[in-house]
């Protein structure tokens, strides 16, 4: 009962979360349209960065933490957050087993080519370094603005992160949409958002059961707007029937 009580509370959040978001897709997006909580969700199939392709039915069975990361915040810069909820899920995975323990797959779709995709990769540890010389500014020449970001950045990203360029971490498949026919068939494909102009995913999260149903979805409501780590592990827990935390 108490588990089934939590369920139906996640689904309820969900369901707020994703309400009153309608976002414009075109004709061509080979009949996925947005998929509500509580509805079996509609098959895809993509190829994956690191080789092969993925479907969604192949996966039956699975639970299944479906990341769609906003790629670009500008034409020329990548979303730093991106980066950081990336490398979150992987040091967290490394440590708990995640998978292992909620019987999961964690997939991450960009809505890019395969070039595009390395680009991204390619800035990634780039991107996580910016991220501590906002935390770590050099006290002599830090101005204002310099310590606001600081003060900013040391809440937002409180962990540090290392990698480097021969080391980019991949455990989760990486699924190219470069015809962005699932971004923009699911609803979250859009060429402005947060007052920035670039080609991106709105970006959201879902949570797939191992019948194949849609028990969780969060679209952020803004660029700094993402369901935390533990909020993730915990509803992942409730689905899953694990009971973590």
């Amino acid at each position: 009962m108490r588990r089934a009580a939590d369920v139906f509370a996640v689904m309820m959040i969900s369901l707020v979360l994703v309400a009153g978001l309608v976002w414009a897709r075109p004709a061509d997006a080979q009949n996925l349209s947005p998929v509500t909580v509580g509805s079996p969700m509609p098959d895809f199939t993509l190829p994956a960065y690191q080789g092969g392709e993925i479907s969604i039915s192949q996966l039956r069975g699975k639970n299944v933490l479906l990341i769609f990361p906003r790629g670009r915040s500008q034409s020329d810069a990548w979303c730093h957050i991106c980066n950081y909820q990336h490398m979150e899920l992987v040091d967290y995975e490394a440590t708990n087993g995640l998978r292992r323990r909620a019987n999961l797959e964690i997939l991450f779709v960009l809505p890019y080519d395969r070039a595009e995709v390395q680009e991204w990769l390619e800035a990634y540890p780039q991107q996580l370094q910016d991220l501590e010389d906002w935390k770590n500014p050099d006290p002599a020449t830090v101005d204002e603005a310099g310590r606001r970001r600081r003060q900013f950045a040391r809440q937002a990203f409180p962990k540090t992160f290392t990698v480097t360029p021969d080391r980019v971490p991949g455990p989760f498949p990486i699924l190219i949409d470069g015809e962005r026919t699932v971004s923009n068939g699911l609803g979250f494909f859009t060429n402005e958002w947060g007052g920035s102009q670039a080609e991106q995913n709105v970006p959201t999260v879902m949570l797939i059961d191992a019948e194949g149903v849609l028990q969780f979805k969060y679209i952020s409501q803004n660029t700094m707007d993402r369901p935390p780590l533990d909020y993730l592990v915990r509803a992942i827990g409730i689905i899953a029937g694990t009971g973590m935390r």
